[in-house]
């Protein structure tokens, strides 16, 4: 049997290299032949009306936020981990909360931006009027598309949510009213339909929580019900893999985001679970049925 680790072209976040490296040491142990192989250099197109692959193997670990290439590869009949679906519903935070919205997890209240093709335009203050009323202060403005909390801001009052506003204008994004402790959430991760660790997750200096923005990891348990929320959210995203971020609002899980790829190194180091392992043991189940 062979496996294909996807990342990304560009790659160059030691983070998500170890991760890459992780994944495949593990479907090595298992004894599966498995090279990691970045986006740009796996040879798939579309020629003579037909989606051709010049490389030979079994199923694709997928690492990396492409849309296209997944798609190309399950429609040469691969199986890929994540699906090109479920990718896609993460990666594009305003459809994760419409696929979340109704399904039984709870998700802040959000409303999402018109989008804006001009750049002498100026948002409407109708609508930042709507977001103050609907959401109160403070609340965050997220761009739909980011990772590690680079593109999160929070707003404490109308000139924040002004500027915010026409920061991210000519991007999608979305606002959310604000729960949960600043600094603070729960990262369940959820393989093959089960939560297998749990990681707390503090940042003293930032209303982020974010690894990468400065927090720092701590294995705790999860508190009643999280692990649930967490579960679900990977069975309404039909995801074999993810890491679900849980804001706790007076004992109550508030989705904040879920991740398809999310980075599992810090959690792997403070809950002593081997993540890698649990994953390479699910795809080989799937694959085995």
């Amino acid at each position: 049997m062979k496996a294909i680790v996807l990342v990304n072209a560009y790659l160059r976040q030691a983070g998500m290299i170890r991760q890459a490296e992780r994944v495949a040491e593990e479907l090595i142990r298992k004894g599966v032949r498995t090279e990691i192989i970045k986006n740009g250099e796996l040879a798939c197109d579309i020629h003579k009306n037909a989606i051709t692959l010049a490389a030979k193997c079994d199923f694709v670990v997928n690492l990396d936020k492409d849309k296209y290439l997944p798609r190309m590869l399950e429609k040469c009949g691969l199986r890929v981990f994540n699906s090109a679906e479920g990718v896609e519903l993460c990666d594009d935070k305003m459809l994760t909360c419409i696929a979340l919205a109704g399904g039984g997890v709870r998700i802040p209240d959000t409303i999402p931006a018109p989008l804006c093709y001009y750049e002498d335009a100026r948002t409407e203050q109708s609508f930042l009027q709507k977001i103050e009323a609907r959401l109160g202060y403070p609340l965050v403005v997220k761009k739909s598309y980011g990772s590690w909390g680079a593109e999160v801001r929070l707003v404490k009052d109308k000139n924040e949510l002004q500027a915010a506003a026409e920061e991210f204008r000519m991007f999608p994004h979305l606002y959310q009213k604000r729960v949960g402790k600043p600094g603070e959430d729960y990262r369940i991760l959820v393989v093959g339909g089960k939560a297998i660790a749990c990681m707390k997750r503090k940042n003293e200096g930032d209303f982020r929580s974010n690894i990468e923005a400065g927090g720092k990891g701590y294995s705790e348990p999860a508190p009643a019900g999280f692990a649930d929320a967490a579960q679900r959210c990977a069975a309404i995203l039909k995801l074999d893999y993810c890491g679900v971020d849980l804001l706790d609002e007076e004992g109550v899980p508030y989705v904040c985001e879920v991740n398809s790829n999310a980075m599992f190194n810090e959690a792997e180091r403070v809950t002593g679970v081997n993540v890698a392992e649990a994953y390479a043991a699910h795809i080989l189940r799937e694959l085995r049925g």
